[in-house]
């Protein structure tokens, strides 16, 4: 899942390092990237690249990492099993090959995973990336001192549960197999049709074992990608990374690398970021951000001017936000009380407050609206874009409150226009249009996080939003909705104690599926099945729209992350 502020769930979208943020459409827009000069000019090789961000790339280890489709900066030193298409649009929502010469071949009940690797992969120093190399990586971000990564390995490796990386336990994981150099084998407890898709994690980066310096290794990782780094300030305030002379563009058909030099500048304040790229001087003419969206101000600034606009790249990203419930507090255990509020809900305030109708998109459904996601139109409380009070009014009659209810909405203060103050606002007053008197509790933002995932702290009535670790539905569901994903003692995504066995099971027949297409539709069916039971109500998609200097050129923006992809940028 991803956060808001960033692209990474365990933030939701450090974008892209989950991660930095993004969203969601059901194909790539028009306008899906930067128009101009910028975006249309014949790309070439050459120059520095001057990446402009707020967070820092902190961690820079392919262990600790939590990013999808081999995140973004990241990306340009950690190469991976598979990785996402660089393409514009919903095409680049597909699993692609990379360090591996396809996308997997899995046994008949998809419980064990082949690779082989492609031949003349090498590291910065000239040495051969092996299949040993990979197994040894992915056994490292098991260690407890470079926690941070996905989870999912843990999870669904044979045996892996306690396992705590190879400093404490040098016979490492049986799990994998490497039978040669080039052939790589992981066997499941269970069957996932998905695995391609985790496969795109900085977890599969190669590492080699004689270069491992622990937790000092984020300051030079060996590198697997087309550049390398050779400074790293301040945990990743400042990284600069230089060409990479044993990456060949004959094994990796992915990233264009067309820069000489990617600098990146961090801890930035956005609004600094947006006047940079606006004025486009000296350095910054050849700059881009990955992680700061502009807002409804500089938007309204920018598309008053013809050249700006042309500037402006389009993102969407497998994101929603959404109204929370948790059915333990009371009134919320009443179906007919969380219907009413669904009814009561006017989207189109909602996505005023949450910038206007260019940086979100009004939502019925849980899962984004993208053909990858499983996306099924449906709306299982009809009211219109602006809401039926009527019949919400009638809904809470039946329910035993003729007189209208009041109740308690926990929000974050943070201005991030998705669970912030305004959003919160936009649904009290459509509310009490209903009889409903919201009485409104910001908490600050780690307050907040820490509150709404606890078990024990959770309120009854709240904001959130959920992202997707890659574009599917598995990643989207399963964490919100399997009730066997409810943690008692630590982070909980199930805000609604949902645990259906026809649920769990369903999604358990659906994780075997290799056929994609196929896991996709029953997505959407699931979704559809959940969206009926009034456990959330989908509030609205975020759309994010991203400035680049005036000298960039080559814009691809995916559905997959949804920000400017760095590995195919070039600079005039």
């Amino acid at each position: 899942m991803r956060q808001p502020s960033v692209i990474a769930r365990r933030v939701a979208a450090a974008s892209v390092s989950l991660v930095v943020a993004a969203g969601a459409a059901a194909c790539g827009p028009k306008d899906s990237g930067a128009k101009g000069s910028g975006g249309h000019s014949t790309p070439h090789k050459g120059g520095t690249l001057t990446v402009l961000n707020s967070e820092p790339q902190t961690d820079f280890d392919p262990a600790r990492l939590y990013t999808s489709g081999g995140g973004n900066v990241p990306s340009l030193v950690f190469r991976t099993l598979t990785t996402r298409n660089r393409a514009n649009g919903a095409a680049g929502a597909k699993v692609v090959p990379d360090l591996a010469t396809d996308t997997g071949r899995p046994n008949k009940d998809a419980t064990v995973w082949t690779y082989t690797l492609k031949k003349g992969l090498k590291y910065e120093d000239g040495t051969p990336i092996t299949s040993a190399d990979i197994k040894y990586g992915i056994e490292r971000s098991f260690a407890p001192e470079l926690s941070g990564g996905a989870p999912y390995l843990r999870d669904w490796l044979t045996g892996a549960a306690n396992y705590q990386g190879p400093y404490k336990d040098k016979k490492g994981l049986s799990a994998i197999e490497t039978p040669d150099e080039r052939t790589i084998v992981f066997h499941l407890n269970k069957p996932e049709g998905e695995f391609p898709f985790l496969a795109t994690q900085t977890q599969f980066a190669p590492v080699p074992k004689a270069k491992d310096t622990g937790t000092k290794y984020e300051e030079h990782p060996v590198s697997s990608g087309p550049y390398q780094v050779v400074k790293n300030e301040n945990d990743g305030e400042h990284v600069l990374l230089k060409r990479n002379p044993n990456w060949s563009a004959a094994t990796d058909d992915q990233r264009k690398a067309y820069p000489d030099t990617i600098d990146v500048r961090s801890g930035l304040d956005s609004s600094v970021i947006d006047q940079r790229l606006s004025a486009s001087q000296g350095a910054d003419a050849a700059a881009v951000t990955t992680d700061t969206n502009l807002g409804p101000a500089e938007l309204a600034k920018v598309t008053g001017d013809k050249e700006l606009a042309a500037r402006v790249g389009t993102g969407h990203f497998g994101y929603t936000n959404y109204i929370a419930f948790n059915p333990t507090v009371k009134p919320f255990d009443n179906p007919k009380v969380r219907e009413a509020i669904a009814y009561a809900v006017d989207r189109s305030s909602v996505v005023n407050a949450a910038g206007g109708s260019a940086l979100a998109e009004p939502a019925t459904t849980f899962l984004p609206n993208q053909k990858s996601f499983g996306y099924t139109p449906y709306d299982p409380f009809p009211a219109g874009a602006s809401g039926n009070p009527a019949k919400a009014k009638e809904l809470l009659a039946q329910a035993g409150y003729p007189n209208g209810l009041t109740v308690t909405l926990t929000h974050s203060n943070a201005k991030d226009f998705a669970t912030s103050p305004e959003i919160a606002t936009a649904l009290q007053d459509a509310l009490k249009k209903a009889g409903i008197t919201v009485k409104l509790q910001g908490l600050e933002d780690n307050d907040y996080r820490d509150t709404v995932h606890s078990v024990k702290t959770e309120p009854g009535f709240f904001l959130a939003g959920w992202g997707a670790d890659w574009p599917s539905g598995g990643p989207f569901l399963a964490p919100i909705f399997d009730g066997r994903q409810i943690v008692k003692d630590g982070a909980n995504f199930n805000a609604s104690r949902l645990n259906d066995k026809s649920v769990n099971d369903e999604i358990d027949s659906i994780n075997k599926l290799t056929d994609l297409d196929a896991a996709a539709k029953r997505w959407g069916t699931l979704d559809r099945k959940i969206g009926g039971k009034a456990l959330v109500v989908p509030l609205f998609h975020p759309v994010y729209k991203r400035l680049v200097g005036k000298d960039i050129r080559n814009v691809v923006i995916s559905d997959w992350t949804g920000v400017l992809d760095i590995s195919q940028v070039a600079v005039k």
